[in-house]
């Protein structure tokens, strides 16, 4: 069977005749085998994902730049026959990949949860019968019908009938759209009036809905986290290697063994790579998302958490995100002598709230939102709206009297009146293009005077429009007082994009797509960077703009709710679905809101910045213990021409170090007013001093124990190891605080486990556990000489954190 495949919207200009011809079909549907050759052709209405094997994800943790070096230090641990030391750091290796694999398999489980939901099902006519089917087993050119309320199961092109659809979730635009005999409806699209029957044109990834979905496929966020990771480990890398290149030609020159030189290469590669970064990360980033989903946000993407912290603009979708996706009326005009009162109670005197209208739903709401009265009238009978007549109508009883009302179009409503006066036209179509300019829709409402129920006079006008959310505004203030710029996308008109805008705060800097795409990418980007936001645009276009904002070094927030959406939710850092989201929305963004209401994104972004001072503590600690670590080994090398750690005390000092500071994750911090952006050269810098000074703490304790306490080799490693142990954990306690240390307090957990850190290997010395023993004088005076070098940093550590802007 070969069927041509066309786009959807090339059927817009065939006559649905051509198109039956076209889909070789008829209007008395296809047969049972016609629709099982068409699946086996075609494929199901649906769009197909890729699976990724959770066994091979969790092995190629074990498969990158960071474990590869940890897999050559455990390769030549087991050579030198250090068993013990390298099955340590394959213990290491496999805690980063358990937290990892965790972590990500939990966020995947969301992902999956938001995806379940009731199957559609479809009313479709086959073997000459209406019958019920999944939507998911629809073909082209299969006959289907919708009706009020249904979700339009693929693309379609209208056989018979007229519809009005919301197609807000995949075009933006907040008004529903009028549909009649020969147009096309779009899979996704929700019927909010009339009943058509249609030919299936396009399913699956070739409908307007799966070419969307395709789009959200190839989106993807460059990683920061990723970035950052690589960038640490890398400036670490090139101190430890030229330190051991540097002993290496040293132990040479001094005939030691090769086997002594390969240890110095572990102990090396295993105190400069920072082995916990990986779990850490994600178990700060994973505390940062339990505290969203506090706050009703659930979050599917863990770097986003950390990512969020560092965004400069958010873009924000219109309809359903800034706006409620409600239509509602904004105002009520009286003509002749009527009353603001009058109008709105005649306009809800022609409205029924069974029949889900949204014209009439939103007046019934908005009269009964301003207390109109109704106690002397009674509806006796209703007309609904008819696409033919353009209008509702109803015949009322007041005070024993009957009376006609009818709303509609503005100038259907004119031409039924009789006696209009010009002033009243020309009246009438001034306030309407004032409306229509700020992009509000206009009907008209007219009632009956005398016994002649056809004698209608004109009483008044009704504007109705999307409005903004009450907490809008108030969002986009704080916004910008956080040092976030906010934009506005929309597939609706200019004008309406900019009294929304307007209204908010946001501005009216608003422009369209089609205005800078022959322009250079440059000129693009200080045009983008410089509006206030775009309307009539696609949703291609919302994911291009993200990119080209991208592409310039800013890090990009959006929010939205539609199909139309998707795209540029997955292409940003942190994508934010709104809680009333279409799934497809959801499942893209890295943030879903759980609750109404837009303070969420606020409480995002504070949360995102904590999630990101913890990492930068942690960072910080660990910068300044590598680089005490490799400056003091390096000048005891040359000092005693010997290392001044045995491979089993550098495996110690990672384990205390390196895992126990994840208690970071929990530390009492507070955010910046600012965007936060990773720096690692300035962060490398402001570790330099504290760490050098550490450095000289530690000779005068190697001096100590030589001279003092006069101790052998092996105890010597063993207080070097102790003094490296004390002088990370105490030295966390003074880089937490970008300020000076007494500013706050640390956290519950980061206190207990530090206590805990320096009190366990405090007993290790003592003890001899696993290492040479040192008397209770010996550890209180490492622990005294640490305690003290540590206050003495931080007035030094205060200066250098203002100057590099941490």
């Amino acid at each position: 069977m070969s069927l041509l495949v066309k786009n959807t919207s090339e059927y817009k200009e065939i006559s649905i005749e051509e198109t039956l011809k076209l889909l070789g079909t008829n209007k008395d549907g296809l047969s049972d085998s016609e629709v099982k050759d068409r699946l086996e052709t075609f494929g199901y209405n649906e769009i197909v994902e890729d699976k990724r094997n959770p066994f091979f994800e969790f092995l190629l943790r074990y498969w990158a730049p960071m474990p590869w070096l940890l897999e050559l230090a455990m390769g030549l641990s087991f050579a030198l026959s250090h068993y013990l030391e390298g099955i340590i750091i394959f213990a290491l290796l496999t805690i980063n990949a358990v937290i990892g694999q965790i972590h990500s398999s939990g966020s995947q489980k969301v992902i999956d949860l938001l995806k379940k939901k009731l199957a559609i099902q479809a009313k479709v006519l086959r073997n000459k019968k209406w019958s019920k089917e999944d939507a998911k087993g629809i073909v082209d050119g299969d006959i289907i019908s919708v009706k009020l309320g249904d979700i339009v199961p693929a693309d379609a092109k209208i056989i018979s009938g007229d519809l009005s659809v919301d197609q807000s979730a995949l075009t933006g635009e907040s008004l529903p759209v009028e549909i009649h005999q020969s147009d096309i409806i779009y899979s996704g699209s929700i019927v909010r009036r009339g009943e058509v029957t249609g030919i299936v044109v396009n399913t699956g990834a070739n409908t307007y809905f799966g070419k969307t979905a395709e789009l959200v496929k190839i989106a993807k966020p460059r990683s920061h986290q990723q970035e950052v990771m690589m960038a640490i480990v890398k400036y670490m890398m090139y101190l430890g290697i030229a330190a051991s290149i540097l002993i290496s030609i040293s132990a040479l020159l001094m005939h030691l063994s090769i086997l002594l030189i390969l240890t110095f290469v572990v102990i090396f590669l295993l105190g400069a790579i920072p082995v916990a970064l990986p779990a850490v990360l994600t178990i700060i980033q994973s505390v940062g998302a339990t505290e969203l989903a506090k706050k009703g946000a659930l979050v599917t993407r863990l770097d986003s958490v950390e990512d969020a912290a560092s965004i400069d603009i958010i873009c924000f979708d219109k309809t359903g995100t800034i706006t409620q996706n409600k239509l509602s009326v904004v105002d009520s005009i009286p003509l002749s002598e009527n009353k603001k009162e009058d109008v709105l109670r005649i306009a809800a005197l022609t409205s029924q709230s069974k029949g889900m209208d949204l014209i009439d739903l939103a007046v019934i709401g908005y009269a009964e939102k301003t207390g109109v009265s109704f106690n002397e009238y009674k509806q006796v009978s209703y007309t609904p709206f008819d696409p033919s007549t353009k209008r509702t109508e109803a015949i009322i009883e007041a005070g024993g009297n009957h009376f006609r009302a009818v709303k509609g179009a503005a100038q259907v409503i004119m031409s039924l009146c009789r006696d209009v006066s010009r002033e009243t036209i020309d009246e009438v179509n001034k306030i309407t293009d004032g409306f229509s300019k700020k992009g509000y829709r206009t009907i008209a409402v007219a009632i009956s005077e005398g016994n002649d129920l056809n004698n209608l006079k004109l009483a008044g006008l009704l504007s109705l429009a999307d409005p903004p959310r009450p907490d809008s505004k108030s969002m986009i203030d704080q916004l910008r007082k956080l040092g976030i710029k906010p934009m506005m996308l929309t597939g609706d008109s200019i004008d309406i994009a900019k009294d929304i805008s307007n209204h908010i705060g946001i501005g009216n800097n608003i422009i369209r797509m089609e205005d800078i795409k022959d322009l250079s990418s440059d000129k693009q980007l200080k045009i983008v960077s410089e509006c206030d936001g775009f309307a009539e645009i696609y949703p291609e276009d919302k994911y291009k703009l993200v990119k080209l904002l991208q592409s310039g070094g800013h890090i990009v927030g959006m929010t939205g709710d539609g199909v139309n959406d998707a795209p540029a939710l997955k292409q940003a850092e942190m994508g934010i679905a709104v809680s009333n989201a279409t799934d497809v929305a959801k499942v893209a963004a890295s943030v879903v809101l759980t609750e109404t209401g837009l303070g969420v994104i606020i409480e995002a972004i504070t949360i995102s910045r904590q999630t990101y001072q913890r990492m930068l503590t942690w960072v910080i600690n660990k910068v300044a213990k590598v680089i005490e670590f490799v400056v003091l080994l390096t000048i005891g090398f040359f000092w005693f021409h010997n290392m001044l750690l045995s491979l089993l005390g550098v495996s110690l000092l990672v384990l205390a170090n390196d895992f126990v500071t994840m208690s970071l994750a929990t530390d009492n911090v507070k955010q910046t007013s600012n965007p936060n952006k990773w720096n690692v050269k300035n962060n490398i810098l402001a570790s330099l001093i504290p760490a050098l000074s550490y450095v000289l703490e530690d000779a005068l304790v190697i001096l100590t124990g030589e001279n003092y306490f006069h101790l052998q080799w092996n105890a010597l490693t063993t207080l070097v190891m102790l003094s490296l142990i004390f002088n990370s954990q105490l030295r966390v306690l003074i880089v937490r605080e970008r300020r000076h240390f007494w500013s706050s307090l640390p956290g519950k957990g980061l206190l207990i486990s530090s206590t805990a850190a320096i009190i366990g290997f405090a007993l290790v010395g003592l003890f001899g556990i696993l290492v040479p023993p040192l008397n209770l004088l010996i550890v209180l005076t490492v622990f005294g000489l640490s305690a003290l070098f540590t206050l003495g940093i931080d007035f030094p550590k205060y200066y250098l954190f203002e100057k590099f802007g941490l």
